[in-house]
């Protein structure tokens, strides 16, 4: 008789799986969101000089002309981050281990992918530190900073209407615009659009309710000329008020145009790109890896710029 009671030391309590399971993640922006600064090659400051407006003048017969004087300003970016990722592996672990060259493949792709979430984290940072806290940052009388309508601080519909008009009044080109959103807006919108619009006669909102809002954190659908995605990396503002309208628990969703660099609110300039560099530890006995980077961040202009503060939470 030979059954797994009788013969139980040949039978092995645990087998190691060569599946290796990965943390899940979410879609990357693209890097033309923002303005690279290649011309940024020492040095931990840049300047870089802007126009003024020009004012129009009426003249008169035989009356001389006013010379006015070219205005002009400048905006900054410096070289702040300095970040990276360290990991090793010993020769025991080489020797004894199952299936180490996936798990070192593995730890490699996550170190790389924990990079990229620090560079756009830290993107958003900026863009949001980059506007008045608790004002509605008016620029030709019309915010580009407030707190959402809805009911618990949601989105609402007219809240996007709202800052188009802010972008158009500020003469920000209509095509590029694209809204970084918190997934709980997301589904927010969908769900005012099931709620607001006749989705059974629109073919377009029938797409809409069929396919979902977004997939993999992408855009389906322009609302109102603005691209839709999704992050979850937005920065967490908690309590803020503007304009009389007190918000608790919030997330800044991002607006903004990035149709060319002149355009684009956001800098980013590369003192080092990242990589990763390995040596042998013989005294124990291991090798070591070091991933690093350095970059700065930098706001070019405000007025392509915009942003509406939601709930962390609440879906409407």
């Amino acid at each position: 008789m030979i059954t797994s009671q009788s013969n139980r030391t040949f039978v092995e309590a645990e087998v190691q799986s060569d599946f290796i399971l990965r943390n899940l993640h979410d879609g990357m922006l693209p890097a033309m969101f923002w303005r690279d600064v290649t011309d940024f090659g020492y040095g931990d400051t840049i300047r870089i000089p802007s126009i003024g407006e020009t004012v129009i003048q009426e003249l008169e017969e035989n009356a001389p002309f006013v010379y006015n004087p070219i205005q002009t300003g400048a905006v900054f970016l410096q070289i702040t981050d300095f970040f990276g990722d360290a990991y090793f592996i010993t020769d025991v672990m080489r020797q004894d281990g199952s299936n180490v060259d996936a798990l070192l493949e593995a730890r490699a792709s996550e170190g790389t992918r924990a990079m990229q979430e620090y560079v756009e984290t830290r993107a958003f940072a900026t863009l949001n530190a980059a506007q008045t806290a608790t004002s509605l940052n008016a620029i030709d009388g019309f915010k580009h900073r407030f707190v959402a309508s809805g009911t618990n601080f949601t989105i609402e519909l007219q809240d996007l209407i709202d800052l188009r008009l802010s972008f158009d009044k500020a003469q920000v080109p209509g095509g590029a615009r694209v809204g970084i959103v918190d997934p709980i807006v997301g589904a927010t919108l969908e769900s005012k659009f099931n709620t607001v619009y006749n989705v059974d006669s629109n073919p377009m909102m029938q797409s809409l309710m069929q396919e979902g809002f977004m997939r993999e954190h992408r855009a389906m659908m322009d609302v109102f000329g603005w691209l839709i995605i999704s992050s979850n990396r937005l920065p967490q503002v908690g309590d803020e008020t503007i304009n009389a309208v007190a918000g608790t628990d919030l997330v800044a969703n991002i607006f903004m145009c990035v149709a060319d660099d002149q355009t684009k609110p956001l800098m980013i300039a590369w003192r080092q790109d990242p990589s990763t560099e390995g040596e042998r530890n013989k005294d124990l006995k291991r090798d070591e890896y070091v991933s690093s980077a350095r970059l700065g961040f930098g706001v070019s202009r405000l007025d392509t710029l915009g942003i509406i503060l939601t709930s962390r939470t609440a879906v409407a």
